[in-house]
């Protein structure tokens, strides 16, 4: 019993870890320079794997951003190059390049 609550309370802690992590956008100024090759240039289209139409970020939530970066490195979102660039994320950068692209305007 007593390893079972030490268990939950590490869980718990973990848990309220993860909740804490607070973007900023100044410390992702050079985090993102990877994206703005794709996410930065008006109308562009990526060829790979389907030729579609690579969203423009500025302005998007740092709820959905975040969301869509896990859901990349989890897998659970498909894009070869989105889920190598996302797997090499933390919690922190991911949190960091959601409030970057969140100030920024459309």
């Amino acid at each position: 019993m007593k390893k079972l609550i030490a268990f939950l309370a590490l869980a718990g802690l973990a848990n309220l870890a993860s909740a804490q992590v607070t973007g900023n956008a100044k410390a992702a100024e050079h985090k993102v320079a990877m994206c703005i090759g794709c996410h930065g240039i008006p109308g562009y289209k990526s060829g790979y794997p389907e030729v579609y139409q690579v969203p423009m970020l500025g302005g998007q939530s740092a709820k959905y951003i975040e969301s869509a970066l896990n859901a990349y490195k989890k897998g659970d979102r498909k894009n070869p190059s989105m889920r190598g660039i996302a797997a090499g994320l933390s919690d922190q950068d991911i949190a960091d390049v959601a409030a970057y692209y969140a100030s920024q305007k459309k």
